[in-house]
Parts: structure tokens; sequence; C-alpha cells
């Protein structure tokens, strides 16, 4: 009997140990995935029914899209430091200083106390990865969500992209609640969709509309005056100089007359089947307020970029190679050509893919992928779901004849993210890095014959590796003498500092060996 019990013991003992090691050294599941495959596991384990749910053509209950979709729509409080009442030190996003505070709620500058704005988000993944719009969070040292549970939480901003004016940020926690992800090229004129957002501080707010319009580009993005950019692009109207002043923004937004107003900025536009189909975004409007028009960022374009961020800490674009303007009739005549639709190519990148395919200056590019291009945006968007080596079927008019061609995207070698984001939780000192790493890839530890470390993907205005002088491609392998192999890496030394001194080392781009220290606080 007592070699029974102890045979049992010792199976208990050992199957607990073995139970224990493979808890220890077990993987994520999630690590790896996209956010869709991510979703994919999710909504297995937590199927959602939809029985109840009607096509938009024929009898609507909007009850049930709403249920599935508010409980994942946060609200979202972002912070600053006391700024200079005006100019561009202020920190005050470019987009609210041309179009006013159409966007968040943020008071009017002042010297005496932080300012605060806020805005919406959307829970994607649900380990805590959230998406939202580039201007709710630019700039901020503090950003804070609070969940329709009303749990408050810190999130540490992730990367940013004010191309598409998207963000991704991120809170600790787990089992979160999400919006399933859609498919925006499903999405027609004329059918039903609800936006969930916080408009005005009124919390888990929905509205419903229709969609007005699709690839609506307005303008709003990439309008800075500061740097002068090539673009895949160029100009969305016919110039004539030499080197005109290029614009990188991808606008392809979906119009709805849902009502979104200020504090809705990053919030969901969905379908009736409580899919995001859209990240709402701007409004046109001369008060600020709602006047009839909402503008939401395309979710096929969104994921790609979230996708990109998760996983390099800033967006991995590819680029044709060519600068262009759209075809009008007034246009053509000026040209003299006898198309009026599709976009003008008037300049070509040396070395770029256009070029490389064949592709001439005075071309008119007429399809993408088999589509008519009537606008700039019916391009952009396409393009900008893709990576460097991906290749595009463009169709192109020439002396009458239309040719088609393949074209391989290339990187921009010059394009810097020089993206505007960036108290002392680790969320909130990871903001004030103004930074996005990225584990070192093999090839780049046997380069400089590192075991671990992180790259720096990007560089944000107003942080401390913008101040300090640390740019991207620098590679950190120590914070306060701590090794860094990961973000997780990174929270746990910036929350462990003496005398608010933040020391950190590792090697630049060439090679060269640094550290830096300075204070935080």
């Amino acid at each position: 009997m007592r070699k029974i019990g102890l045979t049992l013991l010792t199976a208990f003992v050992g199957g607990a140990m073995a139970l224990g090691t493979y808890k220890v050294f077990e993987k994520d599941p999630l690590e790896g995935m996209t956010f869709e495959e991510r979703q994919k596991v999710y909504f297995t384990n937590n199927p959602v029914s939809t029985n109840r749910v009607m096509s938009s053509a024929g009898e609507l209950d909007f009850t049930q899209a709403a249920a599935s979709v508010t409980p994942a729509v946060v609200y979202i409080r972002t912070t600053y430091a006391n700024q200079p009442s005006s100019g561009r030190s202020s920190g005050r996003d470019p987009l609210e200083e041309m179009f006013g505070d159409m966007f968040g709620q943020r008071s009017a500058p002042q010297r005496s106390a932080p300012q605060r704005a806020s805005g919406s988000g959307v829970i994607i993944s649900p380990d805590g990865y959230i998406v939202t719009n580039n201007h709710v969070v630019a700039n901020a040292s503090k950003v804070e969500v609070t969940t329709n549970d009303h749990r408050t939480l810190q999130a540490k901003v992730i990367g940013t992209d004010p191309n598409t004016d998207l963000a991704l940020i991120k809170v600790s926690a787990t089992n979160l609640p999400i919006v399933k992800l859609g498919n925006s090229d499903d999405v027609r004129v004329g059918e039903w969709v609800l936006a969930v957002g916080n408009p005005f501080n009124l919390n888990s707010t929905v509205t419903a509309g229709i969609v007005s319009a699709k690839g609506r580009n307005i303008g709003i993005l990439g309008r800075d005056n500061e740097e002068e950019e090539s673009s895949p692009f160029g100009p969305s109207r016919y110039q004539q100089q030499q080197q005109p002043r290029l614009n990188k923004a991808i606008e392809s937004f979906i119009q709805t007359d849902a009502a979104i107003n200020p504090g809705n900025s990053g919030g969901a536009l969905v379908n009736t089947k409580g899919e995001l189909i859209g990240i709402n975004s701007a409004i046109a409007s001369h008060t600020g307020s709602y006047e009839g028009y909402g503008f939401a960022v395309p979710v096929n374009l969104a994921k790609k970029v979230l996708n990109d961020l998760e996983k390099f800490g800033s967006v991995k674009r590819g680029y044709i190679g060519v600068s262009f303007t759209e075809l009008n009739p007034d246009v053509a005549q000026e040209l003299k050509i006898n198309t009026t639709n599709g976009l003008y190519v008037s300049e070509l990148v040396a070395g770029g893919g256009a070029e490389a395919a064949g592709i001439q200056k005075g071309d008119v590019i007429t399809k993408v992928e088999g589509t008519p291009v009537y606008e700039s945006s019916d391009l952009q968007e396409r393009v900008g779901r893709l990576q460097p080596g991906d290749k595009i079927h463009l169709t192109v008019l020439r002396a009458g004849n239309e040719k088609n061609v393949t074209v391989t995207l290339k990187s921009d070698a010059t394009a810097t993210n020089r993206t505007a984001a960036v108290s002392k939780s680790a969320e909130e000192l990871y903001n004030k890095l103004g930074a996005s790493f990225q584990p070192l890839t093999p090839a780049q530890k046997s380069k400089f014959r590192l075991n671990s470390g992180v790259v720096v993907t990007q560089v944000r205005r107003g942080g401390f590796f913008e101040n300090y002088e640390i740019p991207e491609g620098t590679i950190i392998t120590s914070i306060n003498q701590q090794p860094i192999n990961s973000t997780n890496d990174i929270d746990k030394a910036i929350t462990n500092l003496k005398n608010g001194q933040m020391t950190i080392e590792g090697y630049t781009s060439d090679g060269a060996r640094f550290r830096n220290s300075f204070d935080v606080r």
C-alpha cells in the first residue's frame, strides 16, 4: 500500500514539475500573428450569433450591432506638458491648428497647467492593442484609457503613422472584448453604418447613418510645411514647378452622414453586422461640430498599418516612384491630351519601380489591378496596403494605346518617420521616450556581434530620443545597465530609475558604441 502511495506521489510531483516547466517556457500562441489572425482565434473561442442581424437591404435593427461593438470602444484621455501659448512648439497637432478643434477636445494652450485632450479608440486584440488616430495621441506625455466597464488603464504608444492618421497603443490587460475586423472593400455607398465613440465626453455614444461616398481625398493630411519629402504618389493637382512640394499622405476616406463630433476621433465605424469597416478620423465643418459629413480610414488600409506598427514599430511602405496629377477637362486641355480620366505621370523617381517597369513621363495611369482609376485615392489606398518588394499591376495609356505593366514597389531610402507622438508609470515614461523598437534580426546581431538588443525603428517629435538626437537605426543594448531584448525589458528598465536618471547604451548605425544619460523627471 505504501508503495502505491509513494508511486502516486512521485507521479503527481513529476507531473506538477513538468507542467510548471512548460508554463515557464510556454510561447505566447498569439506571437507572430497578424491582428486579423488573432481575431480568428478569438472569435473561434467566442462565437457571435448573427441570426438576428438583418441585411441592410431589409428591415433593420441596430441594437445587436451596437451591443457587440460598444464594449470594445474606449475613451482616451491624453495629457500634454506645459507649452508656450503660440507657435510650432505649442505641442498642438498641426491638423488642429489648421482646422480648429474639430478632431478632439483640447482646451486653448496655457502655461499654468498641463493641457488635456480626449478621443476614442477601438480594441482589436484581447491582449490590449488599441487603434486610434495619430492626432489623438500626438505629442502626449500621458495616455489614459477608460474601458466601457469603467476601468482606467495607462497606455503606451507602440507606433504612429501620420500619413494615414493612425496610431497603435497598448494597455496591460488580457481577455478584453474586441471589435471584429471587417472588409472595407465590400462596403457599398448607401448601406447603413454606425459610428461609436465618445463625443463631447459622452461615453459610448452610437449614431447611425449611411455611407455617402468612398475614396474621398479631402486634403487634410501630410501638409507639413517644414519638410519636403519624396512621394510615391506626388502632388494631388497639376503643378509646373520642377521640384514641387510633395505629399506622402494616403487619403481614401469612407464618407458617412452618421453624426461624428469632437471626441469621436479614433472611434469605430461599423456595418450592421457589428464589423469594423473604418476608423473615424475627421469631419467637414465650418464650426468644428457635425454638419453632415464625417470621414473614416478604411479598415483594409488600417490592417496593414497596424500590423506594421506592432511588428516593426513603423510602417514599411512600398513606393511606385512617380509624381502625378489627377486629370480633368481643364488639366487635359492644358497638357494637350485627349483623355480626361486617370493620373498623368509628370515625373519619375530615378531608380524607382515605375522607371524599372518601363513607365514613361506623359503616360496616364488608367487602371490598378484591372480597376479604373479616376482619382489619386483609387491608387493610393491600393499601394498603401502593400510592402516594399510587392508587385502591383497597372494599365497605362501611351499614344492612344493601353499597356499593362507590373511594378515592383521599392522602399524610400530617404524617408524618415519623424512623426508627432510622444507621472512616472512605465507607460508614461515609455511614451516620453518618443520612439518605437524592434528586436534585432539575426543579421543585425551578427553584424554587431551581439546576442541581444533592440533597434530604434521610429523617432517621434517631442520625445527624449529626438531631443538627445538618438536617431532611427540606433541599437539599444541596455538601459540603466539592464540588458534589453524587447519592449517588455524596456518597461522594466525605465521604471527602475535612480534619481530620475536614465542611461542608455548601445551602438550607432555605423557601429560606434555610445552611452547617453539624461533626466526623465
